[in-house]
């Protein structure tokens, strides 16, 4: 009997360490290392009786007890910190340069147990590291044990000698010990490659048949084509971002896919009706969520599906529906798919109106904060839409920008138009044939018209483009031929072929190649035909906004287009300057280089180390593009080895907005945030005003240990945050960085 409750004691201490290594959802690398380093344990702490037994020097004994508990401890360290990846390495390093060659020199050298015992440096490098990492460490085991073995031969005073002549016991138990690590390691990759492959198989039927639910659900609205996808990837990021483990974010992203599945009990004709519902209809509407409960309800490995569908309605004000539950009474993953839900239905074209730009979401989703959304999940969508500098996030128009085609019709220039392509410093490659249409007479004359717009299409009403904030760079024809509307100054090039002066046949289409790339103000077009090869180089009135390229043409159809983009940014010379670069920091630099930040932290100091009392003057001015509240100066609060805000070492506490918003990053610091407006402060229009004129600006730092206070009081908001360091960095760096503004006479004053 007693037997019998110590096993299910040892059981259930064991179950939640199965339970990990089994977890599909969890990095693999990561649950392989805590396997092999909880068997090497094992066998080092086994090794302890075995020593004692056998009567091994004490020296040995010890020198295996402690490196054991130091090694323990450690793992145990790691596990809980989440910082495996780095204890691979720390661990590799401690076995091949000091536990082996201790065990080495204290386990009688080579005439002991000792060379099977350091057998366990070889495997546990090959097992837990990988690619150059593994192949640099093996080569320093090797030279390390091959130090030990003639120090070891031409020094044997230096080796703690205790086998007995013809008595090979101590190696015999090593043999064993790692013999048996050996098969637990082997026994548990067979066990774990099964699982993983029905785990996988499971999880791609359920993934398979949500997918199929939610396109069913999808296809009943002419106007959420992909929906319920898109708002299972914005809820993922969320749950992401707020440091939920990935299993919990596989739950949020599940019940995200399924939330509107009680549409289906809707009659298609509420669901696609033109305009705007009744009352009557919006009711019948509003019973998606209890038919969605109904059909889920029955799932119990997955009641976070039938939750997802019952309350993602509910307004964290308690002004939602069905249930009319506030605040945090509502499920938590109800909260985050209801932001990214009305994100989407905002960034969608629906019966009654176009997408909405994103930058208006965003301050809608400001206004929303506290009442329709959590704050929490509110602010973690901001940020999302800050990161977004392509506004990637949005209802795609299919393979290419042509409306879900690859081809289009035009009759005249503008008249029909594709969606914008977005031309950055990442290389786009436009494929496409050009004919003329048949109906019509006259030659076929491909055209692109380059502008900005916040939805990134092409306006023609003025209503529209006052609204949208179009603005046009230039009209463009295949041939070089353009009119300048916006743009600076264009320079063209032309290099004729051996066909040059040979018109295309009227029933032979052309095929054209268009480079696209923009670094800073300029932007370059290369378009390549069978006739010529064209070089067009735009000056833009500046580098701040965004440019697009919309096709279109005169008697033209416009076929087998496709879109190439490269992952690769061209250098910052790629593009001849035919103008001055626009700069709004040429001027007397302070401690520090000025930057100028034409986007979303474009760019940013190096980063400056916090002390005490310590104190930032600056000057700064958002750019004349700036429009919107959030288009000002930012301090970055960070760590990275580099002293660089970016890389891989790079880790961000805090991110404090002058206009009194903050980000921080979950799991690296707990910030307090508090912003007071004082009566110097005039409203939100005077500030940004006050802002494009420019003002100086004073940010002090206190900091006790790991908390730093930062406190900065600007055009009537004073701010005041409270950065708790969670990781233990004794480093802490600070930037300055914004969006569309320039930082000017940076000071850095320590008392």
């Amino acid at each position: 009997m007693i037997a019998c409750t110590y096993m299910r004691k040892i059981k259930e201490f064991i179950k939640p360490f199965k339970k990990y290594i089994y977890d599909s959802s969890i990095d693999i690398r990561d649950r392989a290392f805590m396997v092999f380093s909880v068997t090497i344990l094992a066998a080092i702490f086994l090794a302890v009786p075995c020593g004692l037994i056998m009567h091994e020097p004490l020296s040995a004994t010890v020198s295996t007890l402690i490196g054991g508990v130091v090694f323990s401890a450690y793992v145990w360290y790691s596990f809980f910190k989440r910082r495996i990846d780095r204890a691979r390495v720390v661990i590799s390093v401690f076995l091949v340069f000091v536990f082996l060659p201790a065990m080495f020199f204290t386990n009688g050298g080579a005439g002991g147990g000792a060379p099977v015992w350091l057998l366990l440096g070889t495997i546990y490098i090959v097992l837990i590291l990988e690619g150059r990492r593994k192949w640099v460490m093996l080569f320093l085991n090797v030279i390390v044990l091959t130090i030990c073995w003639c120090v070891g031969y031409y020094h044997p005073e230096l080796v703690t000698e205790y086998t007995r002549s013809g008595n090979y016991f101590d190696a015999i138990t090593a043999l064993f010990i790692v013999s048996g690590i050996l098969t637990n390691i082997i026994s548990f990759q067979n066990r774990l490659f099964r699982k993983e492959e029905e785990d996988r198989n499971l999880h791609i039927l359920f993934e398979q048949t949500a997918t199929a639910l939610a396109n069913a659900i999808d296809a009943k609205d002419k106007y959420t084509h992909g929906h319920s996808s898109r708002v299972a990837d914005y809820s993922r990021r969320i749950a992401e971002m707020s440091g939920m483990d990935p299993e919990t974010c596989n739950e949020v992203y599940y019940a995200a896919m399924l939330h509107d599945v009680g549409k289906i009990g809707i009659p298609e004709e509420i669901i696609n009706k033109e305009g705007r519902l009744t009352d009557e209809e919006y009711a019948v509407i509003k019973q998606h969520p209890v038919l969605g409960e109904r059909i889920l309800h029955s799932i119990n490995v997955y009641p976070s599906l039938s939750i997802g569908a019952y309350y993602h309605h509910e307004r964290y004000d308690g002004r939602g529906y069905p249930a009319k539950l506030k605040g945090e009474d509502i499920p938590e993953l109800a909260r985050i798919i209801s932001v990214a839900d009305a994100y989407d239905a905002m960034t969608s074209k629906r019966s009654y109106r176009d997408p909405i730009p994103q930058q208006i979401v965003r301050e809608e989703i400001v206004k929303g904060s506290g009442t329709q959304f959590d704050p929490k999940y509110a602010k973690i969508m901001q940020h999302l839409i800050d990161l977004d500098t392509e506004y990637l996030m949005k209802e795609k128009s299919g393979v290419t920008e042509l409306a879900g085609r690859n081809e289009l019709s035009c009759k005249s220039t503008g008249e029909t138009i594709s969606d914008g392509i977005l031309i950055n410093a990442q290389m786009r490659t436009i494929r496409l044939k050009a004919e003329a249409l048949e109906r019509y007479e006259g030659e076929c004359q491909p055209n692109i018209i380059l502008f900005d717009s916040l939805d990134g299409r092409y306006h023609d009403s003025p209503k529209e483009m006052k609204e949208l904030n179009y603005f046009e760079y230039a009209r463009i024809r295949y041939d070089g031929d353009n009119t300048c509307t916006g743009a600076r100054k264009i320079d063209v090039r032309k290099t004729p072929k051996d066909t040059y002066g040979k018109k295309p046949k009227r029933d032979r289409a052309t095929v054209y190649e268009i480079k696209a790339v923009r670094v800073k103000d300029h932007l370059q077009l290369m378009i390549d035909s069978d006739y010529e090869t064209v070089r067009i180089i735009l000056a833009l009135p500046d580098s701040v906004r965004f440019s697009y390229m919309g096709l279109t043409g005169d008697n033209c159809h416009l076929f087998d287009v496709s879109i190439i983009k490269s992952d690769e940014k061209v250098p910052e010379g790629y593009i001849p300057r035919i103008a001055e670069e626009i700069s709004f920091i040429n001027v007397p630099a302070g401690d520090i280089p000025n930057i100028q930040v034409d986007g979303y932290r474009f760019s940013q100091t190096d980063g400056i180390p916090v002390k005490d009392g310590m104190k930032i003057t600056f000057h700064t001015m958002s750019l004349p593009t700036a429009r919107l509240v959030w288009h000002c100066a930012f301090l970055d609060l960070f760590y990275s080895d580099d002293r660089r805000p970016e890389g891989e070492t790079y880790k961000e506490y805090a991110l404090i907005r002058l206009d009194g918003e903050n980000w921080e990053s979950e799991g690296t610091a707990e910030n307090k945030l508090i912003v007071n407006l004082s009566e110097d402060f005039v409203g939100w229009d005077e500030w940004r005003t006050k802002n494009k004129e420019g003002y100086d600006c004073t940010v002090t730092f206190k900091r006790t240990d790991n908390k730093i206070v930062t406190h900065t009081e600007n055009l009537g908001i004073e701010i005041i945050n409270t950065t708790t360091i969670l990781d233990g960095s004794d480093e802490v760096y600070v930037a300055l960085t914004g969006d569309q503004c320039a930082i000017t006479n940076i000071r850095i004053i320590y008392e």
